[in-house]
């Protein structure tokens, strides 16, 4: 990006048979936010009807030149593709346009480089880019090879690449084993964490459908929440307390989004750990937006590639301040299971998940036990005033029988201590 001025950027949305045309609409409204997000000025976008896809240039040659003649208008830093371009595709739009072309995966791969803050989630965007590299070497250099003869010109270009390719490969296994050491550190701070019997809970969700928002809400954080497409890069974790006053881990994480590049999701291994160690899913889904079945799939699809289908999740029906009372009929008649119906932003419904969450706590992840604890093991008793829900205490000469909730982990230590 110019120091002096933002880049000028014009976007093509693209529409296949594999696709509908409103999928397809709804796709490049979101690229052109996601050029907004980057910082870019959005000076143009066009819509693009493809049936076959041209190996070389992508588009037709017909669509090639048509699009050069408005490009010599508008003069635009870069041209950005809704789809994913091969080396060889960009390469030849970009001698055919004279401008800077990427696509979609390349786009998103700069949102999350410029929005990573911790050490783990930049080594993590670096990673993923240089595995988007990597494959788009090949033929980077062919300029060379081509040129015959000539004291200094044989054989050039496979040497170049072949330098490069192994510089990103070191590069790659570089990252990949400074990323090793960060997730060791994270996993040990796990394991002390799951060490005391406090659930965590992980808000899920399409990007920019309001989980900050109501991560800020719940927990009193002051994150930064804005209305942009991947607002929130590296997870965040805060202590709440629920209503019978036991205590939970609520961790925000990374919104999802339709074609999420692979990359990042190899890459950001560890941070979905941090989701498949909770306890419970809170999938927060914007309401208000049309598209909004499609980006339930999209999530739900992600979440069963990364093998979680089988966590309890609460769906959070957020921004209900801003339906009408069609939208809010439609929702009922199409009501799905584990739905509460929250505005994040104006603090509605928030009371009612938080007891959601403890209802289904106590079904899925607690067990209501009757333990007598004796009077000599005041320390545990201790710890469970401390970390568990106590339901009831009562006094005996043995010691005090109580009923608590335990966790898990607590279930087995202290079954030595459950009476009938």
């Amino acid at each position: 990006m110019r120091k002096d001025r933002a880049e000028k950027a014009y976007v093509l949305g693209i529409h296949t048979r594999y696709d509908t045309r409103y999928h397809a609409q709804e796709s490049l409204e979101e690229a052109k936010n996601l050029v907004i997000t980057a910082g870019a000025e959005l000076t143009g976008n066009e819509f693009v009807e493809i049936r076959q896809f041209h190996p070389a240039t992508f588009f037709g040659q017909g669509k090639v030149e048509e699009v050069k003649q408005t490009l010599l208008n508008l003069k635009p830093d870069v041209v950005i593709v809704d789809h994913e371009l091969s080396s060889v595709q960009v390469r030849n739009l970009e001698n055919t346009w004279c401008t800077r072309v990427i696509d979609r995966t390349e786009l998103i791969l700069d949102i999350f480089a410029q929005r990573a803050e911790s050490k783990e989630g930049k080594l993590q965007v670096e990673l993923a880019q240089y595995q988007y590299l990597l494959p788009r070497l090949v033929g980077a250099w062919t300029h060379f090879s081509k040129q015959k003869g000539g004291i200094g010109l044989r054989g050039p270009g496979e040497t170049q690449l072949e330098v490069d390719r192994r510089r990103v490969r070191e590069r790659i296994a570089m990252i990949k084993k400074n990323l090793k050491k960060v997730i060791s550190s994270r996993q040990i701070h796990r394991e002390k964490r799951l060490a005391v019997p406090i659930p965590t809970i992980s808000l899920v969700g399409y990007t920019n459908a309001g989980k900050t928002t109501l991560f800020n809400q719940i927990s009193g954080a002051t994150e930064l929440a804005e209305n942009k497409l991947f607002a929130t890069l590296d997870p965040k974790t805060r202590k709440i307390r629920l209503p019978s006053g036991q205590k939970i881990l609520m961790s925000d994480t990374v919104g999802f989004i339709r074609n999420l590049p692979h990359q990042l999701v190899d890459s950001f291994t560890s941070t979905f750990e941090e989701v498949a160690a909770s306890g419970l899913l809170l999938h927060v889904i914007d309401v208000s937006h049309p598209d909004r079945a499609q980006q339930i799939e999209t999530v739900e699809n992600l979440i069963s590639d990364l093998g979680l289908s089988d966590k309890p999740i609460i769906r959070v029906m957020n921004k209900v301040d801003r339906l009408d009372e069609g939208l809010e009929g439609l929702i009922e008649e199409n009501s799905l299971h584990n739905v509460i119906k929250v505005s994040a932003l104006e603090n509605m419904g928030i009371n009612t998940l938080l007891s959601k969450i403890e209802d289904k706590l106590s079904q899925c992840y607690y067990r209501r036990m009757n333990l007598l604890i004796p009077h000599a093991d005041g320390k545990i008793l201790n710890e469970l005033y401390t970390h568990c829900s106590v339901i009831s205490s009562t006094n005996t000469p043995q010691g005090a029988q109580i009923e608590v909730n335990l966790p898990p982990k607590w279930q087995a230590l202290y079954g030595d201590y459950e009476v009938a």
